[in-house]
C-alpha cells in the first residue's frame, strides 16, 4: 500500500554530518505519523525520532536530542533526518517508517505500519 525508500547513508568520521531521506509512494494519503528507527549490529531495533502528520510536532530519543533533526515535506512525500555531531555509537542501519495513526497514538507504542529496507550509516572514530 505504501512504499518507503531510504537514501543518504554512508561512511562518515565522528563529528561529521549526514542527511537521510525517505521517499514515500503508493497510497501516501493514508500516512499520518512518520519516524526513523535504527538497528545496530547485535542489537534490537530502536526508535530514533518521530514526527506528526503536519511536521509541527517532533519527538526524539534522548541520546540524539540536539544532534538530530527530523522533518518532512508532504508536498514531496519525503521524510528527512539531519544528523550532526555523529558518534561511533550512531552506527546502525537506519529505517524509515510510517503509520496510519497520529503521533499521539504512535509515541507510547512506537508501532508503525510500513517500513523501508534501511540505509547503513557507519561512523568511524
Amino acid at each position: 500500500q505504501v512504499q518507503l525508500v531510504e537514501s543518504g547513508g554512508g561512511l562518515v568520521q565522528a563529528g561529521g554530518s549526514l542527511r537521510l531521506s525517505c521517499a514515500a509512494s503508493g497510497r501516501t494519503f493514508i500516512i499520518y505519523a512518520m519516524g526513523w528507527f535504527r538497528q545496530a549490529p547485535g542489537k534490537e531495533r530502536e526508535f530514533v525520532a518521530l514526527i506528526s502528520s503536519s511536521g509541527g510536532i517532533t519527538y526524539y530519543k534522548d541520546s540524539v536530542k540536539g544532534r538530530f533533526t527530523i522533518s518532512r515535506d508532504n508536498a514531496k512525500n519525503t521524510l528527512y533526518l539531519q544528523m550532526n555531531s555523529l558518534k561511533p555509537d550512531d552506527t546502525a542501519v537506519y529505517y524509515c517508517a510510517a503509520s496510519r495513526r497520529g503521533l499521539n497514538e504512535v509515541v507510547p507504542t512506537r508501532a508503525m505500519d510500513f517500513w523501508g529496507e534501511g540505509t547503513l550509516v557507519t561512523v568511524s572514530s
